[in-house]
């Protein structure tokens, strides 16, 4: 029995298929930022965070201490790197600490 090459696929490529047809990359990018904040940042931070939530490039973080807001401000742009390396992509162009 022959097989056709272009039937032929990985599962890998049939799943990304499957994201782009249903548009799904958006809601995995936002899941994706929100658990790298969770995973990269330790339970330290997590206490104080009471939202966080990805939206066009930018990764909005709500934190109940203005102490730690204003400490994290100072370091951001690592923040984003640190962020976009757990990820594996250059997901977050933008942090805003609220």
């Amino acid at each position: 029995m022959k097989k056709d090459k272009d039937k032929d696929q990985s599962l890998g490529g049939i799943l990304k298929d499957f994201i782009k047809d249903n548009k799904l990359q958006g809601g995995i990018n936002r899941i994706n930022a929100e658990e790298a904040w969770k995973d990269t940042m330790g339970p330290g931070v997590n206490n104080y965070t009471t939202g966080v939530v990805f939206r066009n490039d930018t990764l909005f973080v709500s934190l109940s201490s203005s102490v730690l807001r204003e400490e994290l401000s100072l370091g951001k742009s690592k923040i984003v790197q640190m962020l976009n390396e757990a990820i594996g992509q250059d997901l977050i162009k933008k942090i805003v600490l609220r």
